[in-house]
């Protein structure tokens, strides 16, 4: 028979000034069952979901926003349909985990995390440094995630080989001539497999010392506390405190596109190197079909790019991208830009690719095509309306600067939170949801996330660019200094580079910097450094750069502005 009770706060810890009501999840006459939320406090420490205890009919509202609440007190009264309270709820072991009665389960975690990539293993390594039991699932057999085993990495490793093969077919114009390389692709492959083999295996130890848990297999939410994970024909069920969802993305397919055929790859079966194709067309001129163009054509194949924009690299400024979109012009067959791939079609001698556009050919036959047109987030394979986490229809999860998802217990981080999708990012807001979780009062804020294409050459930006900058009408001045100047650049035989910085007219504070040439992802964190403290260009002057280094471009192009350069002659005015 319906009773009426009391929903009262649990022990939520020694809080003598009581814990404040920040948000009322429900409403009079709204059905409710066991682990619901009712209300969210906030302590200085950190914010509380508090959960139903009992199925049933809200009658009633006993607090409002703002009201500050000690253990005990009453929050609704519910018409009960159950024939006895649930047992007394206590909170998790983290400060911001809702205090509700553990969901039956295999294994427990006051952290769980789902995927293992930068992201996910960097959340996992940071919540069990604070001290939390931490389960760390992943889908594949190494930790890592798509970035260490099929993504940046292995591509780093294939990119600097490439680099190899054509500084040393360009050593000749300085009088130093090699033979030809001869390529074994079995010895390259196992090098760039030894060394994912390496950093994967340094995940797993140091997975093992922190006393992570590392669970392999698919993840699914089960309700707002658990997941059930299924490995090979079997599954098991974990219950949480608190989750991080770290489940990535995946590559973008077109639709009608024989993909059964194995000749049309993705990055991922690109870095696989299962042969190198005499000819092959790369569907999309952004970074990753970029690189993927840089690896093959130093191993031999005949490259051609299609592209739909009407530049490479779309949303880079053109003067960042034009110093490799003219150096790719003399390395690769073609380069259509505007234009477009309408079809596919496997045959015996390869993929009949059918082109739409300017200045192309109707149709062409490769022996491999890569498709690399972009990727998509996995927000939408989770089933994470069982745990009451809002997906929109793109897959992407919406969450705050804590990274907490509209479930406050349940946080999302990288891909899966929206653009841009780069590890570095995600690392970052893998502490971020750590930190919280621990009761930090942390956000994730960033100023600028730098961009990198580890082409030949490198591009590299971060903070405002031209383009944006033009786009919505926001004031900016610019200087650039051509790497032609710079005798680094000429020693090293790469004088196609350039560096620009934008800044503010009035305040002189740096808005943003682009770098194309040599080794420009490592030379971007200065400039990023230079936006995050609020540095103007002075400051850049003023800082003693050594010489001759590529560095020094920065400070040269900060020169410019100031009129004070003297590795340049500029006309005054």
């Amino acid at each position: 028979m319906a009773n009426l009770i009391d929903i009262t706060v649990p022990d939520i810890g020694d809080f003598d000034d009581g814990v404040e009501v920040i948000d009322i999840t429900v409403s009079v006459g709204d059905s409710v069952a066991v682990e619901d939320s009712i209300v969210t406090l906030e302590s200085d420490k950190a914010s509380m979901d508090i959960p139903c205890t009992s199925a049933g009919i809200v009658k009633e509202i006993l607090v409002a926003i703002g009201d500050k609440v000690l253990e005990g007190a009453p929050l609704i009264k519910l018409e009960s349909s159950d024939a006895a309270a649930t047992p007394e709820v206590k909170p998790g072991s983290a400060p911001s985990a809702a205090p509700a009665p553990k969901a039956a389960g295999d294994l427990h975690a006051e952290v769980l995390v789902m995927g293992a990539g930068p992201g996910g293993y960097t959340a996992a390594f940071r919540a069990a440094d604070l001290g939390k039991k931490v389960i760390l699932i992943e889908r594949y057999s190494s930790l890592g995630g798509v970035c260490l085993n099929v993504g940046c990495i292995p591509s780093k490793a294939l990119l600097h080989q490439a680099q190899v093969i054509h500084e040393a077919a360009e050593m000749s114009a300085h009088g130093v001539t090699f033979e030809p390389p001869k390529l074994d692709i079995d010895a390259i492959r196992t090098n760039k497999e030894g060394i994912i083999k390496r950093l994967t295996g340094g995940l797993a130890g140091l997975a093992k010392q922190r006393n992570v848990t590392v669970v392999n297999g698919y993840a699914e939410f089960a309700s707002s506390h658990s997941v059930v994970v299924e490995h090979e024909g079997k599954s098991q069920t974990i219950s949480f405190d608190n989750a991080i969802i770290a489940a990535g993305s995946q590559p973008v397919k077109i639709p009608g596109f024989p993909y059964e055929d194995e000749r049309l790859m993705d990055s991922t079966g690109a870095l696989a190197l299962a042969d190198v194709p005499e000819k092959m067309l790369v569907v999309g001129g952004g970074i990753i079909g970029l690189e993927m163009a840089t690896v093959y054509h130093a191993l031999g194949s005949k490259i051609t790019v299609i592209e739909l924009m009407d530049q490479l690299v779309a949303g880079c400024d053109k003067d960042l991208v034009k110093p490799l979109h003219k150096r790719l012009t003399k390395q690769l067959e073609n380069i259509y830009l505007k234009a477009k791939v309408s079809g596919i079609e496997s045959t015996d001698a390869g993929l009949k690719v059918s082109f739409e556009g300017a200045g192309v050919p109707e149709s062409e036959v490769f022996d491999r095509v890569l498709l690399s047109v972009g990727r998509k987030p996995n927000g939408g394979l989770i089933a994470a309306e069982k745990a009451g986490v809002n997906v929109d229809e793109r897959g992407f999860i919406t969450v705050d600067k804590q990274m907490r998802t509209n479930v406050p217990h349940i946080f999302a981080i990288g891909d899966v939170v929206g653009n841009p999708m780069l590890a570095h990012k995600a690392v970052h807001e893998a502490k971020v949801a750590a930190e919280v979780i621990d009761g930090e009062k942390v956000a994730f804020d960033p100023l600028t996330i730098p961009s990198v294409a580890y082409t030949d050459p490198e591009i590299s930006w971060m903070g405002l660019t031209e383009t944006t900058a033009k786009a919505d009408g926001i004031k900016y001045e610019k200087s650039v200094f051509p790497w032609a100047a710079s005798g680094r650049a000429l020693s090293i035989g790469r004088d196609e580079g350039l560096t620009k910085i934008l800044w503010d007219p009035e305040t002189k504070r740096i808005l943003g910097a682009g770098i194309v040439g040599t080794n420009a992802g490592e030379l971007i964190a200065e400039a990023v450094l230079a936006l995050e403290m609020g540095a103007d260009v002075d400051d850049m002057c003023l800082t003693i750069h050594p010489h001759p280094t590529l560095s020094e471009t920065l400070c040269f192009a900060a020169e410019m502005q100031a009129g004070s350069i003297t590795d340049l002659y500029i006309k005054k005015k």
